[in-house]
């Protein structure tokens, strides 16, 4: 396969890694976007999902693998790290598109894109698609896949947790509009489908805190669903060898294996 690393924006962390497939799918190419999580910090990188993104570029998709500004560099912190998320899909119409090759252009599927965000990734992607309305000029986002996502940043009324506070720069008490203007939950309904995957075994964001979004989400108007993996902790979806990640692969309708 071949990766192209593509710039968003003039800072160091507005990039991304575009991944293209060996042999494109059949018909509608698959067009994936990753926002990888790591607690919106630079502890963490968009390497940490290079595994996955070579998993589904090998099944004929073409993947977007971004990176962003977090807390610890220059220009991070809430809202410019969820900003940059937005520029990111926006970076679809240009760079991507450009990028992809006049070969395989037209039958990519701009009106069906799909964005993966795990953990403080999939707080950045539901709310991102949201602030888009799902929609960037020239692509349409069918789905979001919220992988053991942080999605109630005030779930259980509990102090917000330092690296969530780090994002902030405040407390969810010194700051509640703040975090309800962040929060997943808190964000009106897109025209996009939802499908929280969590495992049950996960002792950094509980279950819980999926199952209650897609709750409330549903009731509020949006298309949302919860898939609960069996036996699986938090991080087994940067692993393309784990249940999640085969969840993922199915929701996506891409190949359960590779075939190159």
């Amino acid at each position: 396969m071949k990766r192209v690393k593509l710039v968003y924006g003039e800072r160091n962390s507005q990039f991304g890694h575009l991944y293209l497939p060996p042999a494109p799918a059949a018909g509608p190419v698959p067009l994936i976007v990753l926002v990888h999580g790591g607690y919106w910090s630079t502890e963490f990188a968009l390497t940490i999902e290079s595994a996955v993104a070579r998993d589904l570029a090998d099944r004929g998709a073409i993947v977007w693998n971004i990176e962003y500004r977090r807390v610890g560099e220059d220009g991070g912190g809430w809202p410019r790290t969820g900003n940059d998320v937005i520029a990111a899909l926006s970076a679809l119409d240009g760079p991507v598109r450009h990028a992809v090759g006049e070969d395989i252009a037209d039958r990519v599927a701009w009106a069906e894109v799909s964005v993966i965000g795990h953990s403080a990734g999939g707080q950045l992607a539901v709310w991102a698609a949201s602030r888009l309305g799902a929609k960037t000029e020239r692509t349409t986002i069918a789905t979001v896949i919220a992988q053991a996502a942080a999605l109630d940043l005030c779930f259980g009324d509990r102090p917000a947790r330092p690296s969530l506070r780090a994002l902030m720069g405040a407390s969810n008490a010194q700051a509640p509009q703040l975090y309800a203007d962040a929060s997943p939950v808190d964000q009106p309904p897109f025209p996009a489908h939802v499908v929280a995957i969590h495992g049950d075994l996960d002792t950094s964001l509980p279950v819980d805190i999926s199952r209650d979004y897609v709750q409330r989400v549903t009731a509020a108007g949006q298309s949302a669903e919860l898939i609960v993996v069996a036996g699986e902790g938090h991080d087994v979806f940067v692993d393309p060898r784990s249940r999640g990640h085969l969840e993922t692969v199915r929701v996506l309708g891409l190949p359960r294996r590779s075939k190159y």
